[in-house]
């Protein structure tokens, strides 16, 4: 589904930063002119404000470039190999000056604000409201229930605005911090009601094509709860989802590289729960700029992660680079035809000489590369590339698409993601458990993987390393959300966690190495021993930088905002033990 339609309802979201009432001095009304006033009374129109809310989520500081990688960057599966924007949340340590640290709040505050004027029409019993009413009123709250989650894991601290009417003065523009928990508790409230309202992905047409489905805000839901660990209550709504009957039906798709491809035949597939819309390269747009920058119809409208994992040698920026702990996590253990992870494919650019014969073999782009040639993301000085989110392993294009019109639609949650939340929820809840286990699997199969045993997991805590540190790493490495898993476990909160954050997380630097070097492990004791060479993203980890701070800009223009815990320096762990969560402690699968 490609919902690009634009009007007036793409920019009620500035209102949300800088309207203000105003007196008029006419009585004289411009009969072409649509205003609030006039506009959003009918559901043509408010389907028209639908579309401009998702758009809010194509944005690049929500899902695009930036508000996608600032999360991946923070997890161990990732770091800054080049560009300086990413380099202080690579480090930790973002300073309150940073512009970009605020993007991901102005994207999401633009799209809560659309929703809040849908939702501001279809007040009432939903009972009373027409099916087409209904569905709009779903995709509201579900956006709304996405983006505040997505602003709690970025902020924690947010202000709280569910009131359209809120804008209509300077003073209800100064929203005060609510804390994460109120944020939350009306997540989790627009979560469940959407669940009611919208169909499932079986109703076809546009409900199979990327609108928010209620398999979509079901899905949200169980993770808004796992934020705050209400494992029992999640549990039973992810078996729901499991269970292809209340929520639509799922499954994972044979080939795991198909949640990777752009094109009708593999996006929005049976294993996709939610996924945000682009373009696919080369249907419109002549120009080079992306949705973020230019909402013309010349715009390209790709979302230019590409950009910043692709190689620098075939035309990306080559920021991004994935750790060689990743790399070598996936070496670790072969499928039972004694053949590599097929997801070490699709998720790091590497040449092994396994690949021969495999989908379209070593190639990047379409250029077949060797052992010996220095496939690297930042030219002489940076490490693996990652694979996932480009065409760098799809053949279509023999560069990046000028590193800006990347139309790869983002799996923002699939069926496999279900399924590995299950398993962790349940082992919480009753753990290990032969249950646990078979989901775990179900995941496992597909990449060919022997089926692990319950007999090897006789403690919750080596279930749960097993989970968090080697099944969901080698699903979704270099995915949006690692970085917010490691805050809900409170990694950053417990000195082993963060002594293993550190192995994880460290790598080569400014340092000219053969390119089957960059993917040798590498120590964090070597941080002490070569630390010209070697380098730990987490050797910088400011208490409290586990979230991004809220710019000092919008404090100065808000009197009643305050700083998060990365604008004071505030250590949450307090916080974290304080509600009676605990951080499972490392165990060493190898024993």
């Amino acid at each position: 589904m490609k919902l690009y339609k634009l009007s007036l309802a793409l920019f009620l979201g500035i209102g949300a930063m800088s309207m203000t009432s105003c007196e008029d001095k006419l009585e004289v009304t411009n009969p072409n002119e649509q205003t609030t006033g006039t506009f959003g009374f009918t559901s043509d129109d408010l389907e028209e404000c639908v579309i401009a809310a998702y758009h809010d989520l194509r944005m690049e500081g929500s899902t695009g470039r930036v508000g996608y990688t600032i999360d991946a960057v923070r997890g161990d599966e990732v770091w800054n190999s080049s560009q300086v924007w990413y380099m202080p949340f690579d480090d930790m340590n973002d300073p309150v000056t940073d512009g970009i640290s605020f993007w991901p709040w102005r994207e999401y505050y633009y799209a809560i604000n659309v929703c809040n004027f849908i939702l501001s029409r279809t007040t009432g019993d939903n009972a009373q409201l027409s099916e087409s009413m209904k569905r709009i009123k779903g995709q509201a709250l579900f956006i709304r229930g996405f983006a505040y989650y997505n602003l709690v894991g970025y902020y924690k601290d947010v202000p709280l605005i569910t009131d359209y009417s809120t804008y209509s003065s300077l003073d209800g523009l100064y929203g005060a911090n609510n804390t994460s928990d109120e944020v939350l508790d009306q997540a989790e409230k627009d979560l469940k009601e959407a669940m009611e309202l919208l169909p499932n992905r079986q109703a076809g047409g546009e409900w199979a094509k990327g609108r928010a489905t209620c398999g979509a805000a079901a899905g949200y839901y169980a993770r808004t709860l796992m934020f705050r660990h209400k494992y029992s209550e999640a549990l039973d709504v992810l078996k729901d989802i499991i269970g292809g009957t209340k929520y639509g039906k799922y499954k994972l798709m044979a080939n795991y590289g198909d949640n990777f491809r752009e094109g009708s035949a593999y996006e929005n597939n049976d294993e996709s729960l939610f996924e945000v819309q682009y373009l696919d390269y080369g249907t419109q747009g002549v120009d080079d700029e992306w949705t973020p920058v230019n909402v013309s119809p010349n715009a390209t409208q790709g979302h230019a992660v590409e950009s910043n994992f692709a190689p620098g040698d075939f035309g990306g920026w080559a920021d991004l680079s994935a750790s060689p702990w990743l790399y070598n996590l996936f070496k670790e253990e072969r499928t039972t035809a004694g053949k590599l992870d097929p997801r070490l494919y699709w998720t790091l650019g590497t040449y092994e000489k396994e690949w021969e014969g495999f989908e379209n073999g070593n190639v990047a782009y379409t250029k077949k590369i060797t052992a010996t040639d220095t496939l690297r993301t930042n030219n002489n000085y940076g490490g693996i590339p990652i694979a996932k989110w480009t065409n760098m392993r799809t053949g279509l294009y023999s560069s990046v698409a000028t590193g800006l019109r990347c139309g790869i639609n983002l799996r923002m949650m699939r069926y496999s993601d279900v399924l590995l939340r299950a398993a962790e929820c349940e082992n919480e809840v009753n753990g290990p458990t032969e249950q646990a286990i078979k989901w775990i699997n179900e995941v496992r199969q597909r990449a060919g993987l022997a089926d692990l045993k319950l007999e090897d997991f006789n403690t919750k805590d080596k279930l749960f390393e097993q989970i968090a540190n080697v099944e969901r790493p080698k699903e979704f490495g270099c995915e949006n959300g690692r970085g917010m898993d490691l805050i809900r476990w409170g990694f950053f909160y417990d000195n082993g966690r963060l002594d293993q954050l550190k192995e994880h997380g460290t790598f080569y630097k400014n340092k000219k190495v053969d390119v089957n070097d960059i993917k040798a492990p590498v120590t964090y004791a070597q941080t002490k021993t070569d630390p010209e060479h070697v380098k730990c993203s987490y050797d910088t980890y400011s208490p409290g930088h586990e979230f991004l701070p809220i710019f000092q800009t919008l404090l100065n223009n808000n009197p009643n905002l305050k700083g998060n815990s990365a604008n004071e320096g505030i250590d949450n762990s307090t916080d974290f033990f304080g509600r009676g969560w605990t951080v499972h402690p490392v165990v060493d699968l190898s024993k």
